[in-house]
Formats: C-alpha cells, sequence, structure tokens
C-alpha cells in the first residue's frame, strides 16, 4: 500500500475532495453538539471513558439506574442538580452520549475511506503523510475530551475547567482548519499565487482565528459572557483599568480566571482580527482588483464581520442558547473561509500550465507583467 508521488486524476481527486468535505462538516457538526452539550450542561453527566463499549447506551432500566447512580456520586449532581430525577438525566445522557457517538463516526468516515483510498493510491504522498498527522491529531482530541471531562469530576467541581475546555475546543478547530487546508489543495486547477503582500496576510487570518476561538472557549468555559452584558463600554467604560483586570493573585490566573480580563481578551483580539481583515479586503480590493484573491479576502472580511456583530448579539442577549451556538458554528465558519483563502492564495500545482493559471486568476496583473 502506497501514497503516489504526484497528483492523482480528475477522478480520484474529486472523490478526496468530496471525502474531505464530509469529513469538515462532521467536525463542524462535532463543535456544535459539543456547545449544546455544554451550554445544557450533559458534560458530566457521562462518568466514565469507554471508547469501545460506551457506544452502547443503556438498554434496560437497570442500565439506566446504575448510570445514574454514578452520575449522583459527582459533585455536579450534589450541589447543582440535587434532586433531580432519572428522566431529566436521560436528557443530559444523551446529550453527552450523542456527542460520543458522533465523535466515534468522524473516525470510522476519516479512517475507513483513508485506507481505501490510500490502497488504490489516490493519494499523493505528500497529501497521504497529513492525513495521517491529522489522524493522530483527532486520537490525540479524543484523549484531550476526556481528560477535560474528568477535570469536572473533582471534588468541589460543578463544571470542567476553562482552560481544558479551551483546549478541547481549539484542537476541534485545529483539525477543521488542516481538513480544509488539504481539501483546497486537492483543487483541479492550477491557480497562481496571490501578490506577496496578500499572500502573507492570508496565512496570518487563520491562526488569528484560531486564538480567538481559544479565548472564546475560555469565555464558555469560565461564563464570562453572563457578565459585562453591555457593548462597547465594559463595566460602564471601554478600557478597564489594570487593578480590575488583574485584581487575581497571582497575576496569571486572571487571565482564565478573572471574568473581566478573560471577556476583555476575547473582545480585543476580536477588535484586531476585525481590523486585519478589513484592510486586508480593501488591500486586496485595490492592488488585485477582479481576482480571486480579492473576492475571498472581501468573502473573509465579511464572515468577520457577520461574526462580530453575532458576538455583540450574543453578548447583549446575555448568551441565549441559540445565539450561543450560533456564535460557536459561525466560528467555524470564519476558520474555513479563512483557511480556504488562506490556502488558495499560495498557489495550486496541477498539470495545467502555471501561466494559463495565471492569467485565470489574476488577468490584470498577468497582462501587466507580459
Amino acid at each position: 500500500m502506497s501514497a503516489i508521488p504526484d497528483r492523482a486524476g480528475g477522478k480520484s481527486s474529486g472523490a478526496v475532495r468530496l471525502w474531505l468535505a464530509v469529513v469538515a462538516a462532521l467536525v463542524i457538526a462535532m463543535v456544535a453538539v459539543g456547545g449544546a452539550t455544554r451550554l445544557t450542561g450533559s458534560g458530566l453527566s457521562i462518568t466514565e471513558w469507554r471508547p469501545v463499549t460506551g457506544i452502547v447506551p443503556p438498554l434496560s432500566e437497570a442500565d439506566w439506574a446504575s448510570e445514574f447512580a454514578k452520575y449522583r456520586d459527582t459533585p455536579q449532581y450534589a450541589i447543582l442538580n440535587q434532586g433531580m430525577g432519572l428522566s431529566a438525566f436521560k436528557v443530559l445522557y444523551g446529550w453527552e452520549w450523542g456527542h460520543r457517538l458522533l465523535g466515534r463516526l468522524l473516525g470510522l468516515v476519516f479512517f475507513l475511506p483513508l485506507i481505501v483510498f490510500w490502497w488504490r493510491g489516490m493519494i499523493r504522498r505528500r497529501l497521504g503523510w497529513g492525513l495521517l498527522a491529522l489522524g493522530v491529531l483527532g486520537g490525540l482530541q479524543g484523549a484531550i475530551g476526556w481528560i477535560m471531562v474528568a477535570s469536572g469530576l473533582e471534588p468541589g467541581m460543578t463544571a470542567v475547567a476553562p482552560l481544558k475546555l479551551a483546549l478541547h475546543l481549539t484542537t476541534a478547530s485545529l483539525i477543521l482548519a488542516v481538513v480544509v487546508w488539504l481539501a483546497a489543495g486537492e483543487r483541479p486547477e492550477a491557480l497562481a499565487p496571490a501578490p506577496g503582500r496578500l499572500r502573507t496576510t492570508a496565512l496570518l487570518l487563520p491562526p488569528m482565528v484560531l486564538a480567538q476561538i481559544f479565548l472564546g472557549g475560555l469565555v464558555a468555559g469560565s461564563h464570562a459572557g453572563l457578565v459585562y452584558n453591555t457593548w462597547p463600554d465594559m463595566d460602564g467604560v471601554l478600557i478597564p483599568p489594570a487593578d480590575s483586570l488583574f485584581a487575581v493573585r497571582p497575576w496569571i490566573e486572571n487571565f482564565v480566571d478573572n471574568h473581566l480580563l478573560v471577556q476583555f481578551d476575547h473582545r480585543l483580539v476580536a477588535y484586531i482580527l476585525l481590523a486585519v481583515a478589513l484592510l486586508h479586503a480593501v488591500d486586496a480590493a485595490v492592488s488585485a482588483w477582479g481576482t480571486l484573491a480579492a473576492r475571498r479576502a472581501m468573502m473573509v472580511a465579511a464572515f468577520v464581520l457577520a461574526q462580530a456583530g453575532l458576538g455583540i448579539a450574543t453578548l447583549l442577549l446575555a448568551v441565549p442558547l441559540w445565539a450561543a451556538l450560533a456564535h460557536q458554528v459561525m466560528a467555524m465558519g470564519v476558520l474555513s473561509a479563512a483557511t480556504i483563502h488562506a490556502r488558495l492564495s499560495q498557489g495550486v500545482r496541477t498539470g495545467t500550465a502555471p501561466q494559463a493559471a495565471s492569467g485565470r486568476a489574476y488577468p490584470g496583473l498577468a497582462a501587466q507583467r507580459a
């Protein structure tokens, strides 16, 4: 079994792209269900990590009674859900079980076609190594998920640790970005690289989006979105004083435990990301008007602007379930758009002559060079 050294044929490449698109869609669904699991307080309802046997839910009243008894031993039940009935527990359990089931399905959808495509020589060697690394990252994500859940089962805890939740969300987002990057590189037509400055800025955008997603995970994990529900001010001021931002000792813990600083960091990076995306779109429109790169840059800016508006609405409404989920899923859309733009801005090689690709993608620039 070996990957082919160069690009597969058109049909093979199309099948691989479709498969990667399905994987990306499942990752986004996984993030959405994970968000619903967190927002409904369901993430600690399953107290054991059983990667294989856990696929089977409780099937009898005795099984349900056993699972409910394990949950009643958790701090979350004792502190928050004392007196909860079995029917309410089944709802919590269903969200977490569905989240884990979707993760198992995602693993199958990723690995089974990967084996088939690789065996049939439909995957280039470089793409193959990238996909294997992605598989390892996916396995690591499963372990991070359990470490996160275990943090919420410790004495005195009623939810998972914010830092571990942020890491779990960011790793899922990184997996999505890698899948989208690899899929975009399987474009059937050749595409010339974007001009240097646009190419560099396009590469900067996905890491910035990932950083913002990490900060959003801290906001979600610490419930910092439930306070300071005004905009553009925070607690009556645009920039909170330093003694309030760093009120916790030791000071490093403010970045996770101080609701004011956690939310302020998320707002600040949002402003920076929006400014970079808008300036990049303007730069692309001025320097490469009418090109694919300019259209993609403007699309990314539109996504970032829409996400900023949704984030503000979510905050002002005090984080209702629908808005919080929409904000989280929209973040995956922003990341996907930024990643596609970054990958295609580097250019795509195929059997098509680069000159022809340059003429199609950047006709104005090609004419100027001629």
